[in-house]
């Protein structure tokens, strides 16, 4: 395993020495704030939320998505392989929220009972093989529970090159993958909604929903828009980004997928 000063190309990233770099380029910015209100809501409009259910915030990162459980009278408990990250995530959250080191290969291999749901979000594109995700992730939601993955798209990736002009990059069909070096943060690991349905079925879950997060943020020509047109995003984005075919053009894709009561 690496961080950001020590990354051995094969194996998952880490984010340590990047916690402050995610809570002010990141979450600090449109682009984050808008993410978060849009998981948020496809959550709560497809995934049902019962008061006291233990939640399982894996790759939680800064806590923002424990925070937001823990306010919905729910019991989350924040696994984050990165130090740093982990330490910005317990200053933040203080005790009412257990956070503990760990990958979800480790952790899955150590936890003593399911939960009732799983949040993966922004997490697989840094696996080296993220195909491996699914089934430890099966293996932590109980029957009859939910889980609330979202992944970066690949498909998405390809198409702002386009835009922002990167032409030669897709027509000699190069990697668009990020390297893990430095404090770039392109994922190792982008991938498209074919992959992931793939994995989704092989795995046993069922899937309830899709839709995609940030359809039309991430194309503006304005990178920083104003609190007007980010009211207005945030309005396109909840009416368009479950429908055909604008989802498809998102930067991450969330699904609620919910493993079978006989399994």
């Amino acid at each position: 395993m690496g961080d950001e000063r020590g990354y051995q190309p094969g194996t998952d990233r880490y984010f340590d020495g990047l916690a402050e770099k995610f809570a002010e380029t990141m979450y600090g910015a449109s682009r984050g704030k808008l993410r978060l209100a849009r998981v948020q809501a496809h959550i709560q409009e497809h995934i049902p939320l019962e008061p006291g259910q233990r939640v399982l915030d894996i790759g939680g990162g800064l806590g923002q998505m424990s925070a937001w459980a823990k306010a919905q009278g729910l019991s989350p408990v924040l696994v984050e392989p990165s130090m740093d990250m982990l330490t910005f995530a317990r200053a933040a959250l203080g005790d009412d929220i257990p956070c503990v080191q760990s990958d979800l290969q480790t952790f899955a291999r150590s936890a003593a009972e399911p939960f009732g749901l799983v949040l993966c979000h922004a997490m697989l594109e840094w696996m080296a093989h993220p195909e491996e995700a699914l089934p430890l992730l099966y293996s932590q939601v109980k029957p009859g529970g939910w889980l609330s993955l979202m992944v970066f798209n690949l498909d998405a990736l390809r198409f702002s090159n386009i835009v922002k002009g990167n032409t030669t990059r897709v027509v000699e069909d190069r990697n668009l993958a990020g390297k893990g070096r430095h404090k770039r943060l392109t994922p190792i690991s982008p991938m498209t909604h074919d992959q992931v349905s793939q994995w989704i079925t092989a795995a046993g879950f069922e899937c309830r929903a899709v839709a995609g997060i940030r359809v039309f943020h991430d194309y503006l020509r304005e990178r920083a828009p104003d609190d007007k047109t980010l009211e207005e995003l945030l309005e396109l984005e909840t009416r368009f980004g479950a429908q055909e075919p604008y989802w498809r053009f998102g930067r991450y894709l969330h699904y609620c997928l919910q493993r079978p009561e006989a399994s």
